[in-house]
C-alpha cells in the first residue's frame, strides 16, 4: 500500500466534513434557541392570554354572586395552573376573583380600596398587542424587578380582567435548553465521531483496495482482483470495471510479450543468418585462396603447354582434382559447422550401439591403417547402447580417428591408436577416448585447436588433406549436447575424448 498523508486522505476529509456539519447543526440550534425561542414563547403566551380573555368574557357569569355559585372558580384555577397564569378580575367596587393574593397586592387592592393601575408599581414597557378594550404588554415590577406579560382588558360586564405570567421562566428555560444543547452537542460529537469513523471505514476501505489494485496493475501484476459484494452500488460497479480492465490488460500484455518474443526470435534468427553469411564468406574467402591459386596455376600450365609429356599433364590434372575435392569438402563441412553454430539444429536422437559405430569407422580406414602400419587397439566386443544422433556422433569419432591417423608417430617402433569406452561414476555418462602415439601438443595450443581453421602445422595438415574444421565441428556438436569434450597430453602421445549419454532400457 502506498504511504500517504493522513490529512489528505478521503477518510480524513470525510471525517472532518461530517464533524463540521455536526458542529454547525449544534451551533444553529443554539442560535435558534437564543433568538427564536423567546419570540415563539411570547407569541404563545400572547395567544394563550387572548384565549383566556375570550373564555372569561364569553362563558363566565356577569356578577360575583353568580360566579361563586357555580364551578367557575375551579375552571379559573385550571386555566391559571395550566399556562402558569395569574388571573385577577375586578369590578368597580371590589375584587371578583384572584388566583394569587400577591397579584392583588401589587395592584394595591388592600382593605377593599382599589388603586388605579396607572399609578401602580408597574412601569409601562413594550406593547405586544392592543385592540379596543384589550391590550397586552411587557411590564416590570418596581419592587422586585421581575418582568411579566400582562393582559389588561375590560369585559362585557364592565369588570376589569388582568392576566399576567412571569417572563423569567422562559429566560431560565432558554438557559437550561442551551446547557442541554451543549451536553447533547458534546455527546453528539463523540457518538458522531465513532459513527463517522465507522462510515468512513466502510466507504473508504473499498476505495483504498481499488487504489492498491490499480497500483499493482501499474507494476504489471494482474493477479489481485476486487472482491464484489452483494450491494451492487457504484463502488461495486467500479470494482467490476477494474477487474475487467485488469483481465483485458493482462491478456493484451501477454499477447504483446508473445509477439515481442517472436519478433526477438525473428530478429535474432535474421542476425544469426547475417552473421553466419558474413562469417561463411570470410572463412571461404580466406581458406579458398590457396586451392584456387593452385588450381589456377596448374590450369594455366596445362593451357600454355608448360609440360608436354603425358605424365606431367596427369600430375597437373591430379593436383587440380585434389584441390577441387578439398574445396568441396571444405565448403560442405563449413556449411555444416555454420548450421550447428548459428541455427537451432534439431538432433535425431535415438538408441544405438556405439561399439558397432566405432568398428565401422575403423573398418573404413583399413587401407590407410595398413599402408602406414598403424596398430588400432579397440578391445570392446559387447554392445554399449547410447542415446544421441548417430550421424553426428559418427562425425565426432571420424574426426578424432582421422586426426589420430594424421598425427600418429612411431614410439618404441610402434605406431598405435587406442580407443577406449569407460563409464563415469560422477556423471553417469560414457567417455569415449581416442589416443595416438606421437608428439604432444604445446600447452598454448590445447585450447586453440578447437577454433575453426586453426592448424598447428599448416604445411603438414595441407599435405594430409586437413581443413582445420574437424575439431570445430566436434566442439559445436558437443556444445549442443552439453557434453564434455577435450584433449590431454599423455606420456607417449595425445588423447582426445568426449562424453555421451547412456541409453535407458
Amino acid at each position: 500500500m502506498i504511504k500517504k498523508n493522513l490529512f489528505k486522505s478521503v477518510r480524513a476529509k470525510l471525517f472532518l466534513t461530517l464533524s463540521v456539519v455536526i458542529l454547525m447543526i449544534i451551533f444553529f440550534f443554539i442560535v435558534i434557541n437564543n433568538t427564536v425561542l423567546e419570540t415563539i414563547y411570547f407569541r404563545s403566551k400572547k395567544e394563550a392570554s387572548l384565549n383566556v380573555y375570550d373564555y372569561i368574557n364569553k362563558k363566565l357569569p356577569k356578577t360575583a354572586d353568580e360566579l361563586k355559585e357555580g364551578h367557575y372558580y375551579s375552571e379559573l384555577e385550571k386555566l391559571a395552573v395550566k399556562d402558569n397564569f395569574e388571573i385577577l378580575i375586578l369590578d368597580k367596587e371590589n375584587e371578583v376573583y384572584s388566583s394569587n393574593k400577591n397579584f392583588v397586592a401589587d395592584f394595591g387592592v388592600i382593605n377593599d380600596i382599589t388603586y388605579d393601575v396607572e399609578y401602580s408599581i408597574f412601569n409601562k414597557t413594550d406593547i405586544m398587542y392592543s385592540k379596543e378594550d384589550v391590550s397586552i404588554r411587557k411590564i416590570v415590577n418596581k419592587n422586585n424587578g421581575f418582568s411579566y406579560i400582562l393582559l389588561d382588558a375590560v369585559l362585557e360586564n364592565g369588570n376589569e380582567l388582568y392576566v399576567r405570567t412571569p417572563v423569567e421562566p422562559i429566560e431560565e428555560s432558554a438557559s437550561i435548553s442551551n446547557k442541554f444543547i451543549y451536553v447533547l452537542g458534546f455527546a453528539a460529537i463523540i457518538l458522531g465521531g465513532v459513527a463517522i469513523l465507522f462510515i468512513t471505514e466502510r466507504f473508504t476501505k473499498p476505495i483504498e483496495e481499488l487504489n492498491d489494485i490499480a497500483n499493482e496493475m501499474t507494476k504489471l501484476n494482474f493477479k489481485r482482483k476486487y472482491r464484489i459484494n452483494d450491494s451492487e452500488d457504484e463502488i461495486d460497479e467500479l470494482g467490476k470495471s477494474i477487474n475487467t480492465l485488469s483481465d483485458k490488460l493482462e491478456e493484451t500484455i501477454n499477447q504483446l510479450k508473445i509477439n515481442n518474443s517472436e519478433l526477438e526470435k525473428d530478429i535474432e534468427a535474421k542476425s544469426k543468418i547475417d552473421e553466419m553469411r558474413k562469417q561463411f564468406i570470410s572463412d571461404v574467402s580466406h581458406e579458398l585462396k590457396t586451392p584456387i591459386a593452385l588450381i589456377q596455376g596448374y590450369a594455366e600450365g596445362l593451357v600454355e603447354n608448360v609440360t608436354t609429356d603425358d605424365e606431367s599433364r596427369k600430375f597437373y590434372t591430379e593436383v587440380i582434382l585434389d584441390e577441387a575435392n578439398k574445396m568441396d569438402k571444405l565448403v560442405k563441412r563449413l556449411l555444416e559447422l555454420m548450421k550447428l553454430e548459428y541455427e537451432d539444429r534439431k538432433f535425431n536422437d535415438e538408441k544405438f550401439d556405439i561399439v558397432e559405430l566405432i568398428n565401422s569407422v575403423v573398418k573404413n580406414s583399413k587401407v590407410v591403417l595398413t599402408e602406414q602400419k598403424i596398430n588400432v587397439d579397440f578391445s570392446e566386443e559387447s554392445p554399449i547402447y547410447v542415446f544421441a544422433d548417430d550421424f553426428y556422433i559418427e562425425q565426432v569419432i571420424t574426426n578424432y580417428f582421422t586426426n589420430a591417423i594424421k598425427n600418429v608417430e612411431e614410439v618404441d617402433k610402434v605406431k598405435e591408436i587406442k580407443i577406449t569406452i569407460k563409464k563415469s561414476k560422477e556423471t553417469g555418462k560414457y567417455r569415449v577416448s581416442v589416443f595416438n602415439t606421437g608428439k604432444k601438443i604445446d600447452e598454448e595450443n590445447l585450447n586453440r585447436i578447437w577454433t575453426r581453421f586453426y592448424k598447428v602445422d599448416t604445411a603438414r595438415t595441407r599435405s594430409k588433406g586437413g581443413t582445420g574444421i574437424g575439431l570445430a565441428l566436434v566442439k559445436a556438436i558437443m556444445t549442443k549436447y552439453n557434453n564434455a569434450y577435450g584433449v590431454k597430453n599423455k606420456k607417449n602421445g595425445v588423447e582426445f575424448y568426449f562424453d555421451i549419454l547412456e541409453a535407458k532400457n
